[in-house]
């Protein structure tokens, strides 16, 4: 059988096939479909066929995340989803570097959705999911015990085989050799003797020192896919007799479906059905179609009336007027520390500051594909959180949540959107399913406007800051007040007892600096208007204000904004080796030229610290560039720097790009915004030169999708209010008329 032929029974794709494939043929229908992620590093060595295996048997799979085969394929099975991260890439570089495989022999598959087996560490027991930046944290013990326990097994075969001690057995780029009888073999020719042997218990693992993949860069194991098309997504998924739907959902929050006319969208060719369906987190109509331009314009001659009797009818102004009244009040205590009232401080530094909703804008819209067959259903998606999807599935269909197969694909972007705790556009696409699916596959589609529209956003909030000076010009108390919803009420994933949402004061509740006296409380107004988590969660906001804050507080006090937060970081120290290594490399105390200005912010979230210092050009009046942005970033040990790097340049493309003209606004309760012409994302043009510069660091790695957004919205603000004379409090900084070349 060819590689190609490989391919379409799930097995792997070899790069010297990639010409031949075209990538909306990849799939080919049949009972029993299986899927391939095409995913190998630079695959030119992979798996040569006719490897001399003498052994008969296998594969070797001592456990859950290796399987290796007689043709020499290391295969790693990934619980965390690829949605662009590069964690395919740094899982096998844990199992790879332990069991000293080539790299060119490496692919990945999606873990199944068995959260008994799959599992993330990080969310808790039978939780399998993807978030938070934990994929390497939670992976980092058991992916190189995968690694290092395959390898042993190798080497007790070699050693069998070859009748050595085990000893006296190297393992070098795939290959077991034994120098004393001038033998070796590839990890294929070894299998069938290794996959009859017990599966050890306690193996020993590298001491650092003999790394040769961990710490280095490493080609991404899905830039081959990526490159050439061949990368499965959703919307690639074409199954026999597949419909397409496209929905019409409520144009307010909180409204429900009083009726439709869909007779007119019945009667073109081409349409199967317009139904009703209804899930836990809203009503809708969906038009099924034989393809996706067919339901759409479809959908346009359906007449649809809503009941908004319980809708959200409120616009933006006036839900900020809300906030700021409750703002006016004591909200409830997050963390407090000594006594703000008795601080004896002689004056006050006080700000409000703004911030919008927030649209995810991943490039790929949301997508599914849901088969309820007499077993179950099986969902094709790039799923993010496994475990709520397949038991939401389940609890809409009635059926035992094993019985809800899902095929993990790649994603094309998400920042949170796809680990939705409702799960629901999965929801969506079962309910069409089993309202018009009549037992043939669906494909749910939404439009850029779908999502931009109906939705989940990161939460607006509203934030009040008050810092008392004493007669010496110390900062001596720092009250913080926010107000905004909450994500995980309402939701399987809020903590039991706790009287406020975590996710809303992180970063604030928690702020490394020393502050005697310390007030963090919070306000948590009730509203239909759908809200997630956002690329680095409560941290998006609460950075913001306190690091825009502190730089206020280092104006009023004519102190150095880095000599400022120094002097309230001793007990802090990896704050404070971020912070001194972004500032040395910027040369933070230079002089710069006329109209330049340095900013300088440093944040911890997801167990990583990253301090930036960004250098600022003012053009004209209300008109700047960002030139330059240095990171300092503290997260444990690289497993890959290339792909560090790569994560906080991405998460600095999104976060500037909001904080210049992000924001979802509301009229009368309905979303404005609808695609990029008025939700414009970051431009290239407005990219800055990135440096990022990482702490020499033994200990284990922390997070690192996320921590790289916070401060970059922070340490422009500050570097423009050097040069303005002005800060900037309300987000983004278009609302205040600034614009960026």
């Amino acid at each position: 059988m060819n590689d190609k032929q490989n391919a379409f029974t799930g097995s792997i794709v070899h790069a010297d096939s990639l010409p031949d494939f075209n990538r909306r043929g990849l799939l080919k229908a049949g009972a029993g479909l299986t899927l391939a992620v095409m995913a190998g590093p630079v695959l030119t060595a992979c798996a040569e066929k006719g490897a001399g295996t003498a052994a008969t048997g296998g594969p070797l799979a001592p456990g859950a995340f290796v399987r290796i085969g007689a043709d020499n394929v290391v295969t790693v099975t990934a619980r965390n989803a690829e949605i662009g991260q590069g964690i395919y890439t740094g899982l096998s570089t844990l199992i790879a570097d332990e069991l000293d495989a080539d790299w060119s022999q490496v692919v990945v598959e999606a873990a199944p959705a068995n959260p008994a087996v799959y599992g993330n560490p990080a969310f808790g027991p039978n939780m399998q999911g993807t978030g938070g930046s934990n994929s390497i944290a939670s992976s980092w013990d058991a992916m190189r015990q995968a690694g290092a326990t395959a390898r042993t097994l190798l080497v007790a075969a070699a050693a069998q085989e070859w009748k050595v001690p085990a000893g006296e057995i190297t393992v070098s780029k795939g290959v077991v050799s034994h120098a004393g009888k001038n033998k070796s073999a590839k990890f294929g020719e070894l299998v069938g003797v290794a996959a009859k042997l017990p599966v050890p218990k306690d193996v020993q693992l590298k001491d650092p020192k003999a790394y040769t993949l961990i710490g280095k860069d490493a080609a991404r194991v899905d830039a081959v896919a990526k490159s050439t098309g061949t990368a499965v997504y959703t919307q690639d998924i074409k199954l026999p007799g597949m419909l397409v739907a496209v929905v019409i959902a409520p144009p307010r929050f909180g409204a429900t479906l009083k009726r439709f006319d869909a007779a007119a969208a019945k009667a073109m060719p081409g349409v199967s059905d317009v139904v009703a369906f209804k899930h836990s987190v809203r009503d809708g109509v969906a038009v099924l179609a034989k393809d996706y331009w067919t339901a759409k314009k479809a959908r346009e001659l359906v007449k649809v009336e809503w009941d908004e009797s319980q809708a959200y009818k409120l616009s933006t102004e006036k839900q900020f007027a809300e906030y700021k009244a409750l703002a006016a009040k004591p909200g409830v205590e997050a963390h407090k520390e000594g006594d703000v009232a008795k601080s004896g401080a002689v004056r006050y530094v006080e700000a409000a500051y703004e911030f919008p909703y927030l649209a995810h804008a991943a490039m790929e819209p949301l997508n599914c594909v849901a088969h309820i067959t007499a077993n179950g259903c099986e969902l094709w998606t790039g799923a993010q959180l496994q475990s709520m999807d397949q038991g939401m599935t389940a609890a809409l269909l009635g059926i035992k949540p094993e019985q809800v197969k899902i095929n993990t694909l790649f994603a094309g972007g998400s920042f949170g959107r796809r680990s939705n705790p409702k799960s629901d556009f999965v929801q969506e696409a079962v309910a069409i399913a089993k309202a018009g699916g009549n037992g043939k596959p669906v494909k749910l589609v939404w439009s850029r406007e779908d999502d931009m529209r109906g939705g989940f956003y990161r939460p607006a909030f509203f934030h009040t800051l008050k810092a008392g000076i004493d007669a010496k010009g110390e900062l001596v108390s720092w009250q913080h007040r926010l107000v905004g919803q909450s994500i995980l009420e309402g939701t399987p994933l809020m903590p039991p007892g706790l009287p406020i949402d975590p996710l809303s004061v992180e970063g604030a509740a928690n702020m490394p600096y020393a502050v005697p006296n310390l007030l963090v409380d919070v306000h948590t107004p009730k509203s239909p208007v759908t809200v997630q988590w956002w690329r680095s969660v409560g941290s998006t906001h609460t950075a913001f204000s306190t690091e825009s804050f502190l730089d206020e507080v280092a104006r009023a006090t004519k102190k150095d904004p880095v000599e400022l937060r120094r002097s309230l970081l001793a007990k802090h120290p990896h704050h404070l080796e971020a912070l001194n290594l972004a500032a040395e490399k910027a040369g933070w105390g230079t002089p710069l030229a006329k109209g330049r200005a340095r900013g300088v912010a440093v944040h911890e979230c997801f167990g990583s610290v990253v301090a930036q210092v960004v250098e600022v050009t003012q053009l004209a009046a209300n008109k700047y560039k960002v030139d330059r942005v240095v990171c300092g970033v503290h997260c444990g040990r690289q497993v890959n720097p290339n792909i560090v790097a790569m994560q906080v340049e991405s998460a600095i493309g999104l976060g500037l790009g909001a904080a210049i003209s992000g924001g979802i606004t509301l009229k009368d309760g309905a979303v404005v915004q609808s695609n990029f012409h008025d939700y414009p994302v970051l431009r290239m043009n407005q990219m800055p030169a990135v440096e990022v510069h990482v702490v020499a660091s033994e200990d284990k790695p922390t997070g690192i999708g996320e921590p790289g957004l916070p401060p970059i919205g922070p340490a422009v603000a500050n570097a423009i209010a050097l040069l303005s004379g002005k800060p900037l409090r309300k987000l983004p900084f278009s609302t205040a008329g600034v614009s960026f070349a």
